[in-house]
């Protein structure tokens, strides 16, 4: 399969820098291992980067790595693991179904029975049909989940209302050490701040996390093709971590942390149960120290304690925390509408109006609006929470609705000004049309239509259109723009020249 997303391959960079294999890459990506080691290929040919490749347009990355378009070689025999992969991608999917579509593209393929036969093979030979064992290294991975028992433990200090908290469970592959904190719900802000705390509590970053498909991590759950949530791919870019979701229905890939969870529900949910606590944070308290001493007892089938085992072993492998704490940003998508302004949150953000029916996303932190489209920053502005609701760049803008925007600013006093700079009597005219109404804004369109003839003649003719104006006592827009459009002849200096059918005008006195 041919990775052509530049969100994906600006992944499977990454994740290579990162030291990963190509299957928890592939994982990662949702593509097969011959497309990373494909994508692996040609940007190393090519002599690129990730972080080259961060700076570069779509347009161009794609040009660097596929400078020309290679046809697809035609397989003769069935893709055995691709036909794998669909099977186990619903419940009602099924061979017979499977063959009828291999046929359709290979007429003369396998039988149904040889098909059947070499697929049951291939199964046994490549260990399809074995289960098997996990073995995690120090600091390679964390597991992530909620726990799916709440507790009604939180009692408001001010109604009185008892509030159910919900349980967030992070456990490290290798030692298994527990971090279990308390939120009043499970939405996007708690999720990410749970997975900060968990990594400080930690004091390192593990090479990847492996959370279950809750919508704040999985934005589409999909055994082939899940879509991580932008803001969570975000978090983990931050920290230089991968996310690898664990497959939907597949209990066996977070083993872990559904056996931490298990085993926190009998020995922290339910010494918590009957107990109340009149903030979170309290909760939080008593529930780290609870762990705490949990988390020091011995092991049952394996020396030491999920404390120790941590300390000695999988502390030392995580690397080290970044200097900065994620900043959580909400992502959205949104169409760009003739307005050029992106909604959000009860707010509009202009974008150049070349964008004007394109998608773009919106990166949005607690002071800053950044929009983004393929990739490129396009937009980024302060956030705003109060005031007018449309936030505008000038240069996103159309000239015509530049201009529009600057007369709708200008009040009197800026066209007094403006007609200074033209002349006396163009001054004395935009005056007194300002002066001939109650309320001076109705002049407003008027003066502007005097002061840009200038544009259209020049502001030697305008002053003495505004003169003549003056001395008819007519000084307005109507006056004006006539007399531009008819200037009277210019006055002769010179006599006339002497001719012999003219008389003498002594002859008439």
């Amino acid at each position: 399969m041919r990775c052509t997303e530049i969100v994906n391959i600006l992944e499977i960079m990454r994740l290579s820098e990162l030291g990963l294999s190509q299957r928890d890459i592939a994982n990662s990506v949702n593509c097969g291992k011959t497309t990373v080691s494909e994508v692996q290929k040609r940007w190393r040919s090519a002599g690129v980067t990730y972080a080259q490749a961060g700076k570069m347009t779509g347009t161009d990355l794609k040009a660097r790595l596929y400078p020309t378009s290679a046809a697809r070689p035609v397989k003769a025999a069935p893709d055995w693991d691709a036909i794998h992969k669909w099977l186990k991608g619903g419940k009602r999917r099924n061979l017979q179904y499977a063959w009828e579509e291999y046929r359709l593209k290979d007429p003369d393929g396998l039988g149904y029975s040889q098909f059947c036969r070499q697929y049951s093979a291939w199964k046994d030979a490549t260990g399809r049909t074995v289960t098997m064992v996990q073995n995690h290294e120090p600091g390679d991975k964390v597991f992530l989940d909620w726990a799916g028992d709440t507790l009604e433990c939180v009692v408001d200090a001010e109604t009185g209302e008892v509030l159910a908290a919900h349980f967030f469970v992070a456990a490290l592959g290798y030692s298994c050490y527990p971090y279990v904190e308390a939120f009043p719900n499970e939405q996007m802000a708690s999720w990410i701040r749970a997975n900060i705390n968990a990594l400080e509590h930690y004091q390192g970053v593990p090479r990847a996390g492996v959370p279950d498909n809750t919508s704040t991590a999985v934005t589409k759950p999909h055994y082939f093709d899940p879509k991580l949530n932008p803001t969570y791919l975000d978090f983990a870019k931050h920290y230089g971590m991968a996310i690898l979701p664990a497959r939907p229905r597949k209990p066996k890939d977070k083993s872990v942390v559904e056996g931490s969870i298990g085993w926190l529900e009998t020995w922290l949910l339910e010494w918590l149960r009957g107990q109340y606590f009149y903030s979170f944070d309290e909760l939080n308290r008593a529930i780290r120290q609870r762990v705490k001493e949990l988390s020091g007892r011995p092991f049952r089938k394996r020396p030491g304690s999920r404390l120790s085992e941590f300390e000695a072993f999988e502390k030392p492998a995580l690397r080290p925390l970044p200097t900065t704490r994620y900043s959580y940003a909400d992502f959205v998508t949104r169409g760009v509408p003739d307005s050029y302004h992106v909604e959000y949150d009860k707010f509009y953000y202009s974008v150049h109006y070349s964008y004007y029916k394109q998608d773009v996303t919106i990166r949005a932190t607690i002071t800053t609006i950044e929009i983004i489209n393929n990739l490129e920053r396009i937009a980024l502005h302060p956030r705003r929470y109060t005031g007018r609701r449309y936030v505008t760049i000038p240069e996103h803008m159309p000239e015509r609705h530049r201009r529009q925007a600057d007369a709708s600013r200008r009040i009197g006093k800026d066209y007094l000004n403006w007609a200074g700079t033209i002349g006396t009597s163009t001054h004395m005219v935009i005056e007194r049309m300002l002066a001939a109404q109650d309320f001076e804004e109705t002049a407003y369109r008027g003066c502007m239509g005097v002061l840009q003839s200038a544009k259209k003649y020049s502001a030697e003719q305008l002053e003495d259109a505004c003169k003549r104006a003056l001395e008819l006592g007519s000084p307005c827009y109507t006056t004006v723009t006539k007399l531009l459009k008819n200037p009277t002849p210019a006055k002769r200096t010179q006599p006339l020249p002497l001719h012999g059918n003219l008389r003498d005008p002594s002859e008439f006195s």
